[in-house]
């Protein structure tokens, strides 16, 4: 888990199969330098699932800091997904997206200051306008 400090920003959790939420943070903080208040959590065969839920309830306490947490996962359905959903029920300060691509976490990581329901919506917004078919761009000759 990435170190912890004291901020008026969201914290970010992402949750997915195998290592895909942290080659996501990798890229981002190659990106944008080193991130903070960000954490990955892998769910694979090797976890037993009252334990991804400990963790996920764990980060959540840790990085929400009184402005909330943002659960990004990898698609709607997936377990992943569906561990994560189990935070919604407890918490009002938990939002969850999924589908979550570089796109949308360079841009919830360059708006972390902006109330958490405002944050999940540029999330969305982002994550749909980071999908492109770049060829049919190209061939038009207009850019996105």
């Amino acid at each position: 888990m990435s170190a912890v400090k004291e901020t008026s920003q969201v914290g970010i959790i992402i949750v997915t199969h195998m290592d895909y939420g942290s080659a996501l943070l990798r890229a981002a903080e190659f990106i944008l330098g080193p991130i903070q208040d960000c954490t990955c959590i892998q769910v694979d065969s090797t976890l037993e699932t009252s334990e991804v839920v400990t963790r996920l309830q764990e980060a959540v306490r840790m990085l929400s800091n009184g402005h909330g947490a943002l659960v990004l996962t990898d698609m709607f359905g997936g377990t992943p997904t569906n561990l994560s959903l189990s935070l919604l029920g407890s918490r009002s300060d938990v939002e969850v997206i999924t589908g979550v691509n570089l796109p949308m976490l360079l841009r919830i990581l360059e708006n972390r200051n902006l109330p958490l329901a405002e944050l999940a919506e540029k999330a969305i917004k982002s994550g749909c306008e980071g999908i492109i078919a770049a060829g049919q761009v190209l061939r038009e000759g207009k850019r996105p």
